[in-house]
């Protein structure tokens, strides 16, 4: 997907997950939060935890999970530093980095701690 069309396939993939992780009981502390390292899809909180969420879409979740790189997965943790230094506890704050996948039929899967996977 390229343009407009991507962008708002992206915007809707963001809102399914969003409502995903809300019918779970967290709640969103922030939506594409951009610091200087980078954006954020959702940042979301379970509890005392802080969630940052990547969120991948593509016609098959396998796809949409090969999406996720090394290099993108090393942007998203120093922006999520970035947003830890507002937060009360700071960087010891309990964190958890999530893959959330959408496939074509709006279908969603999460994968908890998912850079501890990768």
């Amino acid at each position: 997907m390229t343009g407009s069309v991507g962008y708002y396939a992206g915007l809707v993939a963001e809102d399914i997950v969003a409502a995903d992780y809300a019918r779970r009981r967290h709640m969103l502390a922030a939506r594409r939060w951009r610091g200087q390292a980078g954006e954020i899809d959702l940042i979301m909180r379970d509890g005392e935890t802080v969630v940052f969420v990547e969120v991948k879409k593509s016609r098959t979740m396998g796809r949409a999970a090969s999406r996720l790189g090394r290099r993108q997965m090393d942007r998203i943790c120093a922006a999520a530093g970035e947003f830890l230094a507002g937060e009360p506890k700071g960087q010891l704050t309990d964190v958890r980095f999530d893959l959330a996948m959408v496939d074509g039929r709006g279908m969603t899967a999460v994968i908890e701690n998912a850079f501890m996977e990768m």
